[in-house]
Formats: C-alpha cells, sequence, structure tokens
C-alpha cells in the first residue's frame, strides 16, 4: 500500500511540473489582442499582425517565448488579463494610472498619438467644434477618457471595438471618431468612398505598454529584456517604418 501511496504522489507531482505555469519558457503564452485595429493590432489571413502583435513576437524570439493570441473587446481585456484568462495583453494599451490598478505593465514601447476624424465637408475643425456632436470612442480607452475631461459637453456614443465605431461614422450615426492617429490614417486609405479626413492629431505623453497580471515579475522581466534586445538591435525601427511610417519616432527607440 505504501509503495501504491508513494508512486501515486510521485505520478501526480510530475504532472504538476509539466504544466509549468505561463512563465515556463516551455509553455505557450495566451496574448489577448485585437482583430480590427490596423496598424498596431489586426487579423490578416489568419494571422495576428500589426505593429505591437510583430513586436511582441520578435520580443518572445529573443527570450524564448511561445505565443498564442486571440481577439477580445478591447473593454474586457485588461480583466482578462488580471483574472488569469490571457497572460499577456498586446493592443496598443496606454499606461494610465487607472489601468495600473488593474495590471502590470511593460516599459514604454511607443506614446499614444490621437487623432479626431470626420467626413468630408464636416464643421468640426478641433476639439471645440465636438461641443454638443455625437462622437464615437472605444469605450474604456484614452479616447474615450480624453472626450470626457476634454470636451464634457460631447456627447460619447461609446463602441466596443473599432469596426463598429468605423460603421457608425461612416454611416453618419456619428459625427466625429476619436481614436488612435495610425488607424485613422488607415481608415482614409483604406475607405475612400467614405470621404474620411483626419481632422487633428495630437501626440499625448502617456506611454504604450503590454499588460501582464499584477505581481507576475518574471514575465515582465522578460518581457522587458526582449524589448531592449529588439530597441538596440534595430528591429523595432524597422517595424515602425514598416507599420507606422508617419508615426513621430520617440526618443531613445532609434537603437
Amino acid at each position: 500500500m505504501k509503495k501504491l501511496i508513494v508512486t501515486v504522489l510521485a505520478a501526480v507531482l510530475t504532472l504538476t511540473a509539466c504544466g509549468g505555469g505561463s512563465d515556463s519558457a516551455s509553455s505557450t503564452l495566451h496574448v489577448g489582442t485585437l482583430s480590427d485595429a490596423p496598424p498596431n493590432i489586426y487579423l490578416k489571413d489568419g494571422n495576428y499582425t500589426g505593429f505591437d502583435n510583430e513586436l511582441l513576437k520578435a520580443i518572445a524570439a529573443k527570450q524564448n517565448l511561445k505565443l498564442e493570441f486571440a481577439a477580445t473587446d478591447f473593454s474586457a481585456l485588461l480583466g482578462q488579463v488580471a483574472s488569469g484568462r490571457y497572460d499577456i495583453a498586446s493592443s496598443a494599451i496606454a499606461q494610465t494610472d487607472e489601468r495600473k490598478k488593474t495590471v502590470d505593465f511593460s516599459a514604454a514601447y511607443d506614446f499614444e498619438t490621437m487623432s479626431i476624424q470626420a467626413k468630408q465637408g464636416t464643421p468640426v475643425t478641433d476639439e471645440k467644434g465636438l461641443a454638443g456632436k455625437r462622437v464615437a470612442v472605444i469605450q474604456a480607452t484614452v479616447g474615450d477618457h480624453w472626450l470626457t475631461s476634454t470636451v464634457p459637453t460631447a456627447q460619447a456614443v461609446r463602441f466596443p471595438d473599432y469596426a463598429a465605431a468605423l460603421t457608425a461614422l461612416k454611416s453618419g450615426a456619428v459625427d466625429a471618431y476619436i481614436l488612435d492617429q495610425s488607424i485613422a490614417e488607415k481608415n482614409v486609405t483604406d475607405n475612400p468612398d467614405a470621404k474620411l479626413v483626419v481632422v487633428k492629431s495630437f501626440v499625448t505623453d502617456v506611454p504604450h505598454g503590454f499588460a501582464v497580471k499584477k505581481g507576475n515579475a518574471e514575465l515582465l522581466g522578460k518581457i522587458n529584456d526582449g524589448l531592449k534586445q529588439v530597441i538596440s538591435d534595430g528591429t523595432w525601427l524597422k517595424l515602425h517604418q514598416q507599420f507606422l511610417p508617419t508615426a513621430p519616432v520617440p526618443a531613445g527607440f532609434q537603437g
């Protein structure tokens, strides 16, 4: 009987060790991202790509990490990281004080640049013109916060994803749309019949970071170490030029 108990216990310990947890180099890390927000994060030919996702792949290669991507709504993403559903969030996430209460962030890998987008012929020329207008924002993003704090008289119309917000702008259901500059510019290029324009863009000092569950210092350290490597060897700059050619390159990212 003692021999049987020892054998069973050894088998349980072996299975537990094989699980490894998400911090193990041999385990697959689950990445929560978006499928519809090019050029930063999007799905193309069945692959999750874009600046943020390709950067994370490059970091993972440096640190011998395996990644598996899945799409979700941005409004749910950080909560899903906090609960352990995803190990990493990759979605051009601005590091705000409020979000830092929910997750831990990597070192900055870019900075937030926002735009006001509308249709040709719009009377909106800057943020003052948004007063009293129906304005699309992605729920819980920096654009959402910026609109409600900068133009409180605007009517924020919140959407769970970028595709739904863009559809509302194209149909005239909203008067304007607050979103990342890179996505706004791509909307113009990809939707010529919609006659979209970028009314105004503005750079913020809010850094972007990959998010991990609070307390996961081991994974955060690997991401930060890998980020340093891809900046120093020029990979960061190459990806930035590929996906974000019109966006400013922050100091210290030239390699």
